[in-house]
């Protein structure tokens, strides 16, 4: 990656993030619907008579906002911000025409963050999943080397350091 994608990153990270940040700190009171269209109010009011959901869409834009403007935890971030553009989009494309190039430029952030971070969703996006830490790691064997039954613990220090598995005697017949 070259020194200016780079820098384009990381503007696009702290705009994107500071608009999500602020958004959620200064969008909790009351918003003006001054202008806008019926179908546009209406949907507007619901929302934010609800008493439900708009608190949680202005916490979910205040919480990846901050991961965006510290560059912690981005992927989460943009997969939190991600029903937030897209509803953003389809309010300004259905509904209020007059916010459409607002909306087209947060999708289009919105995407190429993701692109950047491709290789993170990767994993996300496979038909099927397994999981990568081997049991050995998680618990000890259910027999320990007296052959007597123990309950499953969190492998000790040494246990963990070990580069190849402990090989777990066969139970007692």
């Amino acid at each position: 990656m070259t020194r200016t994608f780079k820098y384009i990153n990381v503007v696009l990270h702290v705009l994107f993030g500071a608009l999500f940040a602020f958004s959620g700190v200064f969008g909790i009171g009351s918003q003006s619907t001054d202008g806008m269209a019926v179908e546009a109010v209406d949907f507007a009011t619901a929302l934010s008579e609800s008493g439900f959901v708009m608190p949680v869409i202005k916490v979910v834009e205040l919480v990846a906002g901050i991961m965006l403007l510290v560059n912690r935890f981005v992927p989460v971030a943009l997969a939190l911000s991600a029903p937030l553009v897209v509803g953003i989009f389809g309010f300004h494309l259905l509904l209020e025409p007059s916010g459409a190039v607002i909306a087209v430029v947060l999708a289009a952030v919105e995407i190429y963050l993701a692109w950047v971070y491709r290789n993170a969703f990767a994993p996300t996006l496979r038909p099927t999943a397994s999981p990568r830490t081997p049991s050995w790691l998680l618990f000890r064997a259910a027999w320990d080397r007296s052959g007597r039954s123990t309950t499953p613990t969190v492998p000790s220090a040494r246990y963990l350091s070990r580069s190849t598995p402990r090989r777990r005697r066969p139970p007692p017949c």
